[in-house]
């Protein structure tokens, strides 16, 4: 059976009778015209009919992807098909004759163009270095010998034989610092020495010397000790094996082999440092990003902080919580990631679809998970719709705001059990989301976590999944930042909440709140203004003033560590009101004057804390003068500080005097020149 949707085809098949297909059902919901009966066998001996799709003016999208490599053949050099699961996500089930809604659903998700992510080459010659205390380390030096370029440095005075050829360089050393990645790693070693020629029975070295520094583009470790780098299984061309392992060992040889030439990697998270919230002034703010990267990737760099590209393992643990947007995701970005679970949830619901619950699993553990319940146990229920994400940690509160916004009933997040340890940024998004949903009357319990491959615990999981009340769905267009989406979704969830509370008081560390000023201890010297990073605080040219617009607050915490007379608090809650979008007045009062000319100059209130702090200085105790000037404006003070007496004055200039002065006497006797001692 073939649809035709937007002027794409789409290609169904019963896979042999396994599945059951409502054609009727699904194009209704899909919006799409049925032609041609359903197919049976697609990839056999119906493989005609794939090849006159391929001849179309856009390529097919084929619910299939068992046999991807038959159809990517097929296609030979012209545009490639997309590709959908909809056997082991949906027809392959106990409740596969009720999987329709979610089948059209799916389907629906499939046919949104997938926006290409940018990509960074990473360039690997084959230089590789192996750490190691055993003889393990040159013996795997031997195997990649010929294939790598390899130097092998030895960790500790070790008992090996000197070879009878040298076929590698060999040292001995202590790696003290390590940076970098795949084609561009430095090393720094302490007692680095090289082995002496004259070694006889034993490997002998020169004298070592410290603070060496190298390079290299891979790493094989197998010294046991500490890995070199935090995260260090992310970190690409750096290998770390247990040598007693001889398996492991092994495979980390072939592994390192395949990692010669040039690599195409994702840049997975977009970085705009003017959103940065981390500092200004050499004040810190947020540091949300750099409390959370597994890997090391970010780093400060000044005002903001820096995400090296190489490093950066794609977790998108950093996009989930920046507050600003500074940091986004872009596998895929958040507005494609919201388009596609509007495109899941709406058709569902057309298709009659009740009560969705959204399963957030990654694309490889969590989908081989997927495919084992399919086959060998009950299949996921007819209302579990999986969303494959690149990395389950990329969630954060907007895209899950945004899942309940679209009317999901509740959601489940598949984590490998041994990504667990990295879900602390998830399960902070979790919290607040959790918070904000029991807040407005919608309960508790609708958001879940499950670390496991086990395909009958993700069964059970599922089937212990509480009821929840339905929700009202929406179906407003996704944007394109984390920010926006959060407010429209919760806009949207609080208009149709069972409780509908104006403010909603949330817990330390939400993006979301205000700031509170003891206004009678602040002077306006408005420094909390210039390190505001989003405008949420500002201020009036015209006048002293202070002025604050809630929504645009992120909570960073900048304007509190700079304030001078700390005054500042925060208060973390949602405020639904108009008040929130609108600017409001926090303080203002009439300038000072200038005492000279009348002009408006200062806030009054900077100025008498200036005087009182200054009324001890030695410069201006008992200087009226001195005190007077600090209620002058600029020009005022210059005319008013030469029109009096100068502390550093030498008197008067004497009057030049010429050759005729003293001709003529006017001189003095006092200006005659005195004569020479002899």
């Amino acid at each position: 059976m073939t649809l035709e949707l937007s002027g794409r085809a789409l290609l169904l098949c019963n896979c042999e009778g396994s599945m059951t297909l409502d054609a009727g059902r699904i194009a209704k919901a899909c919006g799409a015209k049925v032609t041609g009966e359903i197919s049976t066998q697609l990839c056999r001996s119906q493989i005609d009919r794939v090849r006159r799709a391929l001849g179309a003016e856009r390529p097919p999208l084929i619910a299939c992807t068992q046999e991807a490599p038959l159809f990517v053949e097929t296609a030979g050099e012209g545009p490639l098909p997309g590709l959908v699961d909809i056997r082991e996500t949906a027809g392959w089930s106990k409740e596969g004759a009720e999987a329709g809604p979610k089948i059209a659903a799916l389907l629906a998700e499939a046919m949104i163009e997938p926006v290409p992510t940018p990509t960074m080459t990473l360039k690997s010659e084959g230089t590789c270095l192996v750490y190691g205390k055993e003889a393990t380390a040159v013996e795997a030096a031997r195997q990649l010998q010929g294939r790598l370029d390899v130097t092998v440095v030895l960790d500790a005075r070790t008992e090996i034989a000197p070879p009878a050829v040298t076929q590698f360089p060999l040292f001995k050393g202590r790696i003290t610092a390590a940076r970098g990645h795949l084609g561009k790693f430095e090393l720094t070693f302490a007692g680095h020495a090289a082995v002496r020629p004259s070694s006889r029975g034993v490997l002998a070295f020169e004298a070592g010397q410290d603070r060496v520094t190298a390079s290299c583009d891979l790493i094989l470790d197998l010294s046991g000790g500490k890995p070199l780098f935090a995260g260090d299984a992310k970190r690409d061309g750096y290998v770390r094996v247990d040598p007693g392992n001889p398996a492991a060992v092994q495979k980390a040889l072939f592994d390192l082999c395949d990692l010669v030439g040039e690599f195409e990697k994702p840049l997975y998270v977009a970085f705009d440092a003017k959103l940065c919230a981390h500092s200004r002034s050499k004040k810190t703010g947020c540091t949300r990003c750099l409390d959370l990267c597994p890997t090391g990737a970010i780093a400060p760099a000044g005002d903001h902080v820096a995400i090296d590209p190489g490093i950066c393992a794609g977790c998108g643990q950093c996009a989930a919580v920046c507050p600003t947007g500074a940091a986004s995701y872009v596998v895929p970005r958040i507005g494609a990631l919201a388009a596609r679970l509007r495109a899941l949830l709406t058709t569902y619901r057309a298709a009659s679809g009740s009560r969705p619950v959204l399963l957030f699993h990654d694309g490889r553990q969590g989908r081989e998970t997927l495919a084992a319940l399919a086959r060998f146990g009950d299949g996921l229920p007819a209302r579990a719709i999986p969303v494959a994400l690149n990395e389950t940690t990329q969630l954060g509160f907007s895209a899950l705001m945004a899942a309940f916004a679209y009317g999901a009933e509740a959601a489940l997040i598949l984590v490998a059990p041994s990504k667990r340890e990295e879900m602390a940024a998830t399960a902070a998004q979790m919290g607040l989301a959790e918070t904000v949903l029991a807040g407005l009357g919608y309960g508790s319990g609708r958001i879940h976590l499950l670390a496991t491959a086990d395909p009958d615990r993700l069964s059970e999981a599922l089937a212990r999944l509480p009821e929840q009340a339905p929700m009202v769905a929406g179906d407003f267009l996704p944007p394109e930042t984390d920010r926006m989406l959060a407010r429209l979704a919760l806009t949207h969830l609080h208009r149709h909440a069972p409780l509908q509370p104006e403010r909603l008081p949330l817990p330390p560390g939400a993006p979301f709140g205000a700031v509170e000023v003891r206004t009678e201890g602040c002077t306006l010297c408005l420094a909390c203004v210039g390190a505001c990073p989003t405008g949420a605080l500002r201020d009036n040219p015209e006048r002293p003033m202070l002025r604050f617009r809630e929504e645009a607050c992120i909570q960073c915490g900048l304007c509190r560590v700079t304030c001078p007379e700390k005054v500042i608090a925060l208060s973390p809650r949602l405020d639904f009101t108009a008040e929130a979008k609108a600017e409001r007045l926090v303080k203002d009062e009439e300038p000072l004057a200038c005492l000279r000319c009348g002009k408006p100059f200062a806030a009054r209130s900077s100025v008498e804390r200036m005087i009182g702090q200054l009324a001890s200085h030695p410069m201006f105790a008992g200087d009226d003068r001195a005190k007077r000037r600090l209620l002058m404006c600029a020009d005022c003070r210059v005319v008013d500080h030469f029109e009096g007496k100068q502390p550093l004055a030498a008197g008067e200039r004497p009057r030049p005097r010429t050759t005729e002065d003293y001709r003529s006497g006017a001189a003095g006797d006092d200006d005659e020149p005195k004569p020479k001692k002899s």
